[in-house]
Parts: structure tokens; C-alpha cells; sequence
């Protein structure tokens, strides 16, 4: 189950450019495509006449064209024209709320009225000439739920990410979860230790003396329907960790955005923002494909998680200290889908 009344990320800009794009959001099959004015629009896969894909087709003039039999379709989902053909009382394919920002395009597969009255989310990494951003897309054949766990406790990563984030110190620190609002908080602050090889590279690009002894913190922040923003980073040690002024340190926001595509499948928007060197386009590349191969080593562990509980779904998971991130997570969630149901 996932909750509708909320704006996904179904794609990054760039994916929608002449040609239109298929992609299933939270059991929707939609297409989405560039209409009139460039405008983006997200409508049912389906075209009216025969239950062809529309994403198969083209866009011509603004208008959506089905491959099948040449059926003009407007963002409105209404049929336009078709050869030959009246189409007065063609039905309407339905339409879905679809905004561009940020790069991305966010679709709500909810209720339309009250898309109207919420605007898409802010982030301040997004808004500020001062940050630079890269990241990529990851198509995972696990319940999103799954890769919330995953971020919510970055505990795994001295097992997982043994060569790049990874370090002991991770399983030795204890980390704390906390609800502010809304909004779920687990933190953890390493004094005294040595960066792992990714941020010793970051320090590298900050002019630090990457063998100094560093304070590094993982702040993961959780926001429904599926968002999560993790501060990280590490600065020389006794310069006040997080709070350290800039030229003592090196972080980032790890920027999360997790979209169901069915209930055992999922989207994964994954990049870095930074207010370091901004406007250098090659390090954006570098710490791009640097996180990309990192995130790629994730992509295993929860297809194969998936696996084991599709194949035991009877069996019940513990609930550590480490996973209490995830589990407030998840209620969360769980509260908003029953409000939903409740309200319909």
C-alpha cells in the first residue's frame, strides 16, 4: 500500500525530452511527455481506442500521438482527433497533477483537488546558487519500504560499503532516533577517527589534510510519502562537527527520493548536494559516479531481501535499536494511508 495524496518524483527532466516516457507510480501506469509550450504531462498509459501504450507513440505539435493508429491525445487526457474518425465520444483517459522543479517531475496519484492546495516540497539545497547537484536513477525490484530501512540505519554501511563509507566506528557509535513534527530523525556523531576513502577524497577537494583525524556525523531525516535527506560529513577534529565553519570541514546532503513503482518494486532518485566548489562541473561528475557505485552496492542486498520475504512472508523480522528510524518511518506512513482510507 502507498499513500496517494503526495507528490512523487516519477523522473528527472532530462529523462522526458522529444519522446515520451512510460513509467509505472505507485501501480499507475502513466506516460508522460512534453506538450504545447513544453509543458510537461502525465496521463494514463492507454490509449481509449484499442488499450494501446501511448508511450509507444510520439508527440507531434504538443500532442500526444498513439504508434497504434495515430489517435492525438491532449495533457487533458481527451482524445483530440484520430484519421477518419469522430472522436466527440471517445472516453477520457485520465490525467494525473504533474509539476516540473527542481529538475525533477513530480506526480500525485491521489486526489486532484487536493494536489491544488499543496505545493510541490522545498528543499534548500535546491534553491541556492550556492549548491551543486548530481545525482542518477536506479530501478529496484524491492518494496520501497526496504530501501527506507536502509537509509533510516546506515549501520550496514561498514558491511556493505566496506571500501568507500564504510568503517568500524559506525557499529561502535550508538545512534539516536528522534520524531520532530513530523518528521523522523536518527543522528550519529563519531569523534576522534579517521575519514574512510570517500571522504577523505571530499577532503581532499576542501584543500584538508585527508589523514587528519576527523568528527563525522550521519543525520538522516525522513518526510512522507517517501523523502529522505541525509546531512553527512566530516571535519577536523574538535572544530564542532557539524557545526564546524566550512573551511574545517567537508559534507553534503545526501538526497533520497524513493517512489513505489508496484508494491515490490521501486524508483530510487538518488544524488549529492554540496556548498563546496559549486561550480565545478567535473567534481559534481566525480562525486556522481562515486556515489552512483556505491548506491549500485545496495541494489543486491535488497533484491535479494525481497526475495527472502516474498518467499517467507510468514516469518517475522526483529526490531533493533538501529532499526527504530525505519520502524517510526513506517508508521508514519501506515497513518497517512489509514487517514486516506478513512477519509474516502
Amino acid at each position: 500500500m502507498h499513500i496517494r495524496n503526495a507528490w512523487y518524483v516519477a523522473a528527472m527532466s532530462n529523462e522526458v525530452a522529444d519522446k515520451p516516457l512510460g513509467r509505472t507510480i505507485c501501480n499507475h501506469n502513466l506516460v508522460l511527455y512534453r506538450g504545447k509550450g513544453d509543458k510537461i504531462a502525465a496521463i494514463e498509459d492507454f490509449c481509449p481506442h484499442r488499450g494501446a501504450a501511448m508511450s509507444l507513440g510520439y508527440v507531434e505539435d504538443g500532442e500526444l500521438v498513439c504508434g497504434y493508429h495515430g489517435l492525438r491525445m491532449g495533457p487533458d487526457g481527451n482524445t483530440l482527433s484520430m484519421p477518419k474518425q469522430r472522436t466527440d465520444r471517445f472516453p477520457c483517459t485520465k490525467s494525473f497533477p504533474v509539476e516540473e522543479k527542481y529538475g525533477f517531475i513530480w506526480v500525485w496519484p491521489g486526489d486532484k483537488a487536493v494536489a491544488a492546495e499543496t505545493p510541490v516540497p522545498t528543499f534548500h539545497w535546491a534553491e541556492s546558487d550556492d549548491w551543486a547537484y548530481g545525482g542518477g536513477h536506479y530501478h529496484i525490484k524491492c518494496d520501497y519500504r526496504l530501501m527506507i530501512d536502509n537509509l533510516m540505519d546506515l549501520t550496514h554501511e561498514t558491511y556493505v560499503h566496506s571500501t568507500s563509507i564504510g568503517q568500524k566506528e559506525i557499529d561502535e557509535t550508538p545512534v539516536k532516533t528522534r520524531m520532530e513534527g513530523d518528521q523522523v530523525i536518527t543522528e550519529r556523531y563519531m569523534s576522534d577517527i579517521k575519514a574512510p576513502p570517500f571522504w577523505q577524497m571530499a577532503m581532499g577537494f576542501q584543500g584538508l589534510d585527508k589523514d587528519a583525524d576527523v568528527d563525522r556525523w550521519q543525520i538522516c531525516r525522513f518526510n512522507t510519502p517517501s523523502h529522505i535527506m541525509i546531512d553527512v560529513g566530516v571535519a577536523l577534529a574538535g572544530n564542532g562537527g557539524f557545526e564546524a565553519p566550512a573551511e574545517k570541514r567537508a559534507g553534503s546532503v545526501v538526497v533520497d527520493f524513493i517512489t513505489p513503482e508496484t508494491d515490490e518494486n521501486m524508483h530510487y532518485f538518488w544524488g549529492m548536494a554540496r556548498n563546496f566548489q559549486a561550480q565545478d562541473a567535473e567534481l559534481t561528475d566525480k562525486i556522481r559516479e562515486g556515489q552512483g557505485g556505491i548506491f549500485a552496492e545496495d541494489l543486491e542486498v535488497l533484491e535479494a531481501q525481497q526475495r527472502n520475504l516474498s518467499r517467507y512472508p510468514d516469518r517475522d523480522l526483529l526490531k533493533l535499536d538501529i532499526d527504530a528510524g525505519g520502524v517510526q518511518a513506517r508508521r508514519l506512513i501506515d497513518r497517512a494511508i489509514k487517514a486516506e482510507q478513512e477519509s474516502a
